[in-house]
C-alpha cells in the first residue's frame, strides 16, 4: 500500500479491477443459499457499501480499514527463517512415551541464544508433559506438516502452573481464556505471569505488565482523526522508523472515548457506562504499532489511525513490555490427552497455541485437537493465524482474540464437529473476540460448530468475511463487561446453514456496522437486543443471497485496492 499517497483515482480503479465482471440487478435467494452452492453460476452484485468504502476508505462510518491487517501488514508470504536446529539433536524421540518437552525447549532455547532462526520437528508423534515456550523473537517451530508432526500432550496448565483464578472474583478457571500448551511470549511477560499466578495474584495480561503501570511516556500528541497515517508529536527524540510504540487513549469522565468507540450519537450517549466495571477496567485503550518513518515532529506510522485522538483522551504514545517479534509455528498438530471437557469456565488448560504480546508473529498450517481452547490472541497484533484447525471432543473457546488484540489476521481456518456429545453444562463459543478488540479479521472459514462470538468487553471495527458457519454456539460475556459490539463491526458474505440468525445478521444489533451478503436467516435459541437505543445506523445489503456480492471476500478486495 502506498499508505498516504493513495489516490481516490488508485482507489476506485482497484475497485473496479476487483469488482470485475460484476453486474447490477435484484438478487433472490435459492434454496441452495445457505450451503454457498447453486445450480448455475451466481450473479455478481457490487453493493453500494463497497462503492462508497471506495470513496473513504479510511473513514467509512460503518466499514474498517482493515487491508493491512495480520503480520508484516498482510504480507502473503510469510518469513522464511534459516534452520538452526533440530529437536532430535537435544534428545527428542519420536516413540510416542518420551517425554520431549525439555528437549523440544532446549533447541528452542538454542535458536533464541543464537539469535533467531528454525527449529525442526521431524514427521512422527513427539509426547510432551510440559508446555512448549517460544520466549525469543525469531524463532520458528516447524514440523513437518499438521498431518505428520504430532505433539501429545500429557497435561493440563493447572498441573504445570497452577490455579489461575479471575481477576473479577467468583470461582471461574482463567485457563478458561488464556495460556497455551504452546505459548508464544516474551520472557519477561510470560514470567511475570507465572509469578503471579503462584503469587494468587491475579494479573492483567497485557502490553503494560500485571498491574497495568509497566510503562513510561515516550511523547504526548496532538490532535488527529481517525484514519490519518500520521500524527504530531511534543517531542520526536525517543522515536525511530521500526520502533514499535503504543498509542495510549484514557478515557473522561463522561466516556466519551467508550462513546466514540461505539460511533458516537444518542444511543451511545444515553448508555450507562458507570457500572460497567468489568468494561472500564480495559481502558485505557492501548493500540501497538510500528513507526514508518519521523520527519521533524511529524511521524508516520505502518497503519491508519483506528480512533479519533482527542485531547480530553490524555493521547500519548508510550513504552511497553518488550514485543515478541518474527517467531511462528509451522506445520504440526498439538493432540491433548483426550479428557471430558469441563463445566464452563472451569477448564483445567488443555489449551493449544496462544500468542502474547506478540506483533508480527504467525501460526501456519497448524492443528489442536481435543483442546479446552484452541487458539488465543491475548494483547497480540498484527498477527497471522493461517491454515490452523480445531477438531476433536469440542472446546470452549476454539479461537479466542482479547485483552486488547488488534490488526490480526485468521484466515483459511477449520472449526471441525466435535467427535462426542457435549457433556452438560459445557458452552461452545466459536470465534471470540472482546476486551475492546478492534480491526481483526476472520476469512475463508469453515465452521462446522460455534457461532461469531462477540463476548462483551466492546470490541469494535472487526471483519467476519466469506465463512461457512453451522451457527450452533452461544456468546458469553458478563453483563458489566458492557456492550456486544462497538462501531464498524462488518459481516460480508456469511453463509447459515442452519439458517440461525443470532449474531449473524447484526443489523438490528450493532451500530454503524454492515451484514452484506447473508442467507435468508430466522431468530431462534439465543436471541438478543440492542445494547444503545434508537436508530443504530447499521446498514443491510444483499440481504437473502451468498456468494453474490463483490468483491466475496471484503479483505481480499480491501488488499486489492
Amino acid at each position: 500500500m502506498g499508505k498516504a499517497h493513495l489516490t481516490r483515482r488508485a482507489l476506485l480503479g482497484g475497485a473496479t479491477a476487483v469488482a470485475l465482471g460484476a453486474t447490477t440487478g435484484t438478487a433472490a435467494a435459492t434454496g441452495t443459499a445457505a450451503t454457498g452452492t447453486a445450480a448455475a453460476a451466481p450473479a455478481a452484485e457490487v453493493p453500494s457499501l463497497w462503492r462508497e468504502f471506495t470513496r473513504t476508505p479510511f473513514t467509512h462510518p460503518q466499514i474498517p480499514y482493515i487491508g493491512r491487517a495480520g503480520c508484516h501488514g498482510g504480507a502473503a508470504r510469510l518469513p522464511r527463517r534459516p534452520v538452526v536446529a533440530d529437536v532430535t539433536d537435544f534428545g527428542a524421540v519420536a516413540d510416542g512415551t518420551t517425554d520431549c518437552a525439555p528437549a523440544i525447549n532446549r533447541a528452542i532455547a538454542a535458536a533464541g541464544r543464537a539469535g533467531g532462526g528454525t527449529v525442526t520437528i521431524p514427521p512422527g508423534t513427539f509426547r510432551i508433559d510440559g508446555l512448549i515456550r517460544v520466549a525469543d523473537s525469531n524463532v520458528v517451530l516447524r514440523g513437518a506438516g499438521s498431518d505428520r508432526t504430532k505433539l501429545y500432550a500429557t497435561r493440563n496448565l493447572t498441573e504445570l502452573i497452577g490455579v489461575y483464578g479471575s481477576r473479577y472474583g467468583g470461582d471461574k478457571s482463567s485457563w478458561s481464556w488464556a495460556g497455551g500448551l504452546i505459548w508464544l511470549a516474551p520472557h519477561a511477560r510470560w514470567d511475570s505471569l507465572v509469578a503471579a499466578i503462584g503469587a494468587r495474584a491475579w494479573p492483567f495480561e497485557g502490553w503494560t505488565g500485571n498491574r497495568r503501570d509497566e510503562w513510561t511516556t515516550l511523547t504526548t500528541t496532538e490532535p488527529a482523526r481517525q484514519g490519518s497515517w500520521t500524527l504530531t508529536v511534543a517531542d520526536p527524540r525517543q522515536l525511530r522508523p521500526g520502533r514499535l510504540v503504543l498509542l495510549r487513549l484514557a478515557d473522561d469522565p463522561d466516556h466519551t472515548l467508550l462513546e466514540h468507540m461505539s460511533g458516537g450519537g444518542p444511543g451511545p450517549q444515553a448508555y450507562y457506562w458507570a457500572d460497567k466495571t468489568k468494561l472500564t477496567s480495559y481502558v485505557p485503550y492501548e493500540w501497538p504499532v510500528r513507526i514508518t518513518r519521523v520527519h521533524g515532529r511529524r511521524v508516520t506510522l505502518e497503519r491508519p489511525l483506528p480512533l479519533d485522538v482527542r485531547p480530553e483522551w490524555d493521547p500519548r504514545l508510550t513504552t511497553h513490555v518488550p514485543e515478541l517479534t518474527g517467531a511462528g509455528v509451522e506445520g504440526l498438530t498439538l493432540e491433548a490427552v483426550q479428557t471430558p471437557q469441563s463445566p464452563h469456565l472451569l477448564d483445567k488448560g488443555y489449551n493449544g497455541v496462544v500468542l502474547q504480546c506478540a506483533y508480527d508473529c504467525w501460526l501456519d498450517d497448524v492443528t489442536v485437537r481435543h483442546v479446552d481452547n484452541g487458539f488465543g490472541l491475548v494483547a497480540a497484533s498484527a498477527c497471522t493465524l493461517r491454515g490452523t484447525r480445531v477438531s476433536g471432543r469440542g472446546s470452549h473457546h476454539p479461537y479466542f482474540c482479547r485483552e486488547g488484540s488488534h490488526d490480526n489476521l485468521i484466515e483459511d481456518f477449520t472449526i471441525e464437529e466435535r467427535t462426542v456429545p457435549a457433556p452438560p453444562n459445557t458452552q461452545l463459543h466459536g470465534i471470540n473476540v472482546e476486551g475492546l478488540s478492534s480491526y481483526n479479521v476472520w476469512s475463508r472459514g469453515d465452521m462446522r460448530m460455534g457461532t461469531f462470538d462477540s463476548h462483551r468487553g466492546l470490541p469494535f471495527a472487526n471483519v467476519r468475511t466469506d465463512i461457512t458457519v453451522n451457527n450452533n454456539g452461544r456468546h458469553g460475556g458478563d453483563a458489566s463487561a458492557g456492550p456486544l459490539f462497538g462501531a464498524r463491526f462488518t459481516h460480508w458474505n456469511i453463509r447459515v446453514t442452519n439458517g440461525r440468525a443470532g449474531l449473524m445478521k447484526i443489523d438490528g444489533l450493532a451500530p454503524y456496522s454492515a451484514t452484506v451478503g447473508l442467507n435468508t436467516v430466522t431468530e431462534f435459541d439465543q436471541i438478543d437486543v440492542p445494547d444503545f437505543t434508537g436508530e443504530l445506523h447499521s446498514r443491510l445489503e444483499l440481504y437473502g443471497t451468498t456468494d453474490e456480492v463483490r468483491p466475496r471476500n471484503l479483505y481480499e478486495g480491501q488488499r486489492g485496492l
